[in-house]
């Protein structure tokens, strides 16, 4: 498998819009998951941060990625998402350093 392309985003909403950004997060999170090339897509609420959200994406590929970005309500999303945000979204990309591999099937306990 190639290595993936990661990224962790944190998003800190205006206190007054913080329920709706969640409840419009919460859902991006199945129909993503269908998406061709996701590997992985977690959206979290910071537990110290009441509001704070945090989201892991882990893709095939940077391509993958870029399709899901360029789906109509992500642009959406994209062009107005600072009415919902004190700050911009903070995206960290990821080289990830402990990638899947393909894993054999066993019967039983493995020994160890």
């Amino acid at each position: 498998m190639d290595q993936p392309f990661t990224l962790v985003g944190t998003a800190h909403p205006k206190p007054e819009r913080a329920e709706e950004l969640r409840q419009l997060l919460l859902s991006f999170v199945e129909p993503t998951r269908q998406e061709p090339g996701c590997l992985e897509y977690h959206f979290h609420e910071d537990r110290d941060s009441s509001g704070v959200f945090v989201f892991y994406e882990a893709w095939r590929s940077e391509k993958d990625l870029d399709a899901h970005l360029a789906l109509p309500h992500l642009r959406g999303f994209w062009e107005r998402r600072m009415d919902y945000l004190e700050r911009d979204l903070e995206i960290r990309y990821l080289t990830m350093l402990s990638p899947y591999e393909e894993h054999e099937e066993h019967e039983g306990p493995r020994e160890v």
